[in-house]
C-alpha cells in the first residue's frame, strides 16, 4: 500500500525482456534503504516486488499483464521513474490510498503553464470515466493528485485535468511530461468498490424482479 507521495526520482539502469515478461533494475538509493527481498516498491505507480538489490539499486520482475496495462512496456535504460516505498503503519497519510494496481494508461492532451501552476489534461479511457470525479483523487505515474476538472459525462472523448504545484513538477517526472506522452493511471479504490457494488446490486435486483414475475404468473 502506498500514499502517492513520491520519495525519490529513480532511473532504470537495466532491462532484460523475454517473450511475456521483463526484469528491470532501478537505481534508487532511498528506495532500497532498509528494503529487503520481497518488499514492495512503487515504480511510477506500478507495485513491484524486490527480487535482488544492491547499495543503490533493486531488481524486480514485471509480468505480462503489467506490461500490457502500464508504460513499463516501453521502459528503456535511462528512463526516469517515480519511486515510493510501501507505507509504514502509523505514518501520516499525506496523499490517498494507492495500491499500485494500474488501471491503464492515459495520454497527455495539453500542458497549460501558469505563473505558479501547470495544468495537465489527460485522455481518459471510457471504461474508467465514471471512476474519476472533480476534486476526487487519482494516481498518475504513482503521484497522488486531485482532479481539478473532468469532461462532461456525455462528451465523445473523455478527459481529466490536474493542477500541479512547483514542488510536484520538480520532485516527480510529471514536470517532464509533454503532449503525447503516456502515463500510468490508477483510479480511487473506493470508486472501484462502489462501481462493483452498484453493478452487483443492479444484477441482483434484476434477478429478483424476474423471479417475482415468474411467481406472480404461476
Amino acid at each position: 500500500m502506498f500514499t502517492g507521495i513520491i520519495e525519490e526520482l529513480g532511473e532504470i539502469i537495466a532491462v532484460d525482456s523475454t517473450a511475456d515478461a521483463a526484469r528491470i533494475t532501478v537505481r534508487g538509493p532511498l528506495a532500497v534503504d532498509g528494503a529487503k527481498h520481497g518488499d514492495s516498491i512503487s515504480v511510477s505507480g506500478v507495485c513491484l516486488t524486490v527480487v535482488d538489490q544492491g547499495e543503490d539499486w533493486f531488481t524486480a520482475d514485471v509480468m505480462a499483464e503489467t506490461l500490457v496495462v502500464s508504460t513499463l512496456d516501453a521502459a528503456t535504460v535511462g528512463t526516469r521513474v517515480n519511486l515510493e516505498r510501501a507505507a509504514l503503519v502509523g505514518d501520516r497519510l499525506g496523499g490517498h490510498i494507492v495500491q499500485g494496481h494500474i488501471d491503464g494508461t492515459a495520454t497527455v492532451l495539453s500542458v497549460t503553464p501558469g505563473e505558479a501552476w501547470r495544468v495537465l489534461r489527460f485522455s481518459l479511457p471510457v471504461e474508467l470515466a465514471a471512476l474519476v470525479v472533480r476534486k476526487g483523487s487519482i494516481a498518475v505515474d504513482g503521484v497522488s493528485l486531485t482532479v481539478s476538472a473532468v469532461s462532461d459525462a456525455d462528451a465523445s472523448a473523455q478527459w481529466f485535468e490536474v493542477s500541479l504545484i512547483p514542488e510536484t513538477l520538480a520532485a516527480t517526472t510529471l514536470g517532464e511530461r509533454a503532449v503525447g506522452d503516456l502515463v500510468n493511471i490508477e483510479t480511487d479504490i473506493l470508486a472501484r468498490h462502489v462501481e462493483r457494488m452498484l453493478a452487483i446490486s443492479g444484477t441482483v435486483r434484476t434477478e429478483h424482479d424476474e423471479l417475482s414475475d415468474v411467481r406472480s404468473n404461476a
